[in-house]
């Protein structure tokens, strides 16, 4: 496998629109990387570009230690699977697959054996005589994944696979997928995967590192857990997680030799460590607290903040329910057991109820910026 390089990769379409900004960023041999973001981020043209789909403006692309700018897409070593499946209707899924390596003119023995070691590496050698029809959506992009794997290329790419099966299809791809790569690593063959979402569900269980794009520009890459628990800056914070972090417009004042914060009618304390790494004279900032963070009972040990809100809708998930409530002109969503609902359970909407803030798991950004502050 290869290790894929970006430095100061540039976009820019006859009309002046400018969807790459000069993105530096370098996908590790063997590692398994998601591009992740809101649709029209600029996060199939990154991965077109590195495919040799689409043009590069500017910067240099290297895929192994080579400079693959002017190579047309077969000379660059990748291998791609797309959204739509694009197998061959007449033809049998041995013969899909097959066909990319017999028009390179393979020797037909090695042919074989290929195709039958992706297709036991992806569990469907019952499933070779098959046609396209005869197939389920999860059977067929099986089998786009085995045209890959049969080329043994550099890098594999994969733009928004999944994102035509159902959400149960969905969930055991993700596990085959990454249980694949897993697989080809303790087979001494690790693969270097660059793998397109807009989902962060996929993004958070799928990838050893994501990177988070927006506008065509790199906000943050690094693990699923740091992205969660340390988001470089607002956006972050709200596209990574579901529900999404609670992210507030805040006044900022002193008080008592600390800060506080205005919510609603309430001032809350921030906590020492957070207070401490602040900027002097600041006047409002963003607080982030992840619903997760707020409860509707008091924690044991004492830690919480007891707020009283307006409750506006209970979301009944299941396991846990998510509450979403008013703080004066703010509204939150907190993300509570259902066992751990407490007087919530039974309340109508426009009750007066207690919510207890983890003020010590909060995150706090600049207003202007976005970016996190401590």
């Amino acid at each position: 496998m290869a290790q894929v390089s970006l430095s100061k990769v540039e976009k820019t379409y006859p009309n002046g629109f400018k969807a790459v900004h000069g993105v530096d960023l370098d996908v590790r041999d063997g590692e398994f990387m998601v591009f992740v973001g809101p649709s029209g981020c600029a996060k199939s043209t990154l991965l077109r570009m590195i495919a040799g789909l689409e043009s590069i403006t500017a910067g240099d692309l290297q895929i192994g230690g080579r400079r693959v700018n002017d190579l047309p897409p077969k000379q660059r070593g990748i291998a791609m699977v797309f959204q739509n499946y694009a197998l061959y209707p007449h033809m049998k899924v041995y013969d899909n697959l097959a066909f990319g390596l017999k028009l390179a003119g393979t020797p037909k023995a090695e042919v074989d054996q290929r195709v039958r070691h992706a297709a036991e590496l992806l569990e469907m050698t019952h499933l070779l005589d098959r046609y396209p029809k005869q197939l389920s959506g999860g059977q067929a992009q099986r089998v786009a994944v085995g045209r890959a794997i049969v080329k043994k290329p550099e890098v594999f790419l994969f733009d928004e696979p999944l994102s035509n099966l159902d959400a149960k299809l969905r969930a055991s791809m993700r596990v085959r997928l990454t249980d694949l790569h897993r697989t080809l690593r303790e087979a001494g063959a690790p693969a270097t995967v660059v793998y397109v979402t807009h989902d962060q569900t996929e993004a958070m269980t799928m990838g050893e590192r994501i990177c988070v794009l927006k506008d065509g520009v790199i906000q943050q890459v690094d693990t699923p857990t740091a992205l969660y628990n340390r988001p470089a800056n607002a956006f972050v914070a709200s596209f990574i997680g579901s529900p999404e972090m609670n992210l507030l417009d805040l006044p900022l004042q002193g008080h008592g030799g600390g800060l506080r914060v205005g919510l609603g009618d309430a001032w809350l304390p921030l906590p020492a460590v957070q207070m401490a790494q602040l900027p002097a004279s600041i006047e409002r900032l963003t607080f982030g607290l992840r619903p997760e963070h707020i409860s509707a009972l008091p924690r044991p040990d004492g830690s919480s903040l007891p707020v009283a809100g307006t409750l506006r809708q209970l979301e009944h998930m299941g396991n846990e329910v998510f509450v979403h409530f008013s703080l004066g002109a703010h509204g939150l969503t907190a993300r509570v057991p259902a066992d751990q609902l407490g007087d919530l359970a039974g309340a109508q909407r426009g009750a007066i109820a207690w919510f207890h803030l983890q003020m010590a798991q909060c995150h706090l950004f600049a207003t202007d910026t976005g970016l996190r502050l401590c």
